[in-house]
């Protein structure tokens, strides 16, 4: 995994996982990395503050659950009607960028 290429587009991927419902950290790193085939890894390092950034922008809202498994509650993280509407400016951006390099690099439209 590049890391450069994963710090311009982590928001967009945590926003889309959290799209399909509330998730806990752990949850997430595998859900990207079951996602991307392992492509993207991402480390509780990355994935924390990041999760933090984008809650403390009102993206998202996570608060503490306990798991039917028992044990420690975690915090689970929801995607909130702001982050709805981010998603969708960051899949349009994504979209843009994407179709700006794919006619550069060529290759499928």
């Amino acid at each position: 995994m590049d890391a450069q290429q994963l710090k311009g587009h982590l928001d967009l991927l945590l926003l889309a996982t959290l799209e399909q419902g509330p998730r806990y950290g752990g949850q997430i790193i595998a859900h990207v990395q079951a996602s991307t085939d392992g492509y993207f890894t991402l480390r509780e390092g990355t994935l924390y503050p990041a999760l933090h950034r984008i809650e403390k922008a009102g993206w998202i809202r996570g608060e503490f659950q306990l798991l039917p498994r028992g044990g420690s509650p975690v915090k689970v993280y929801a995607l909130t009607p702001g982050g709805r509407e981010e998603l969708r400016r960051q899949r349009e951006r994504y979209e843009r960028f994407s179709a700006a390099v794919r006619g550069v690099i060529g290759g499928q439209a």
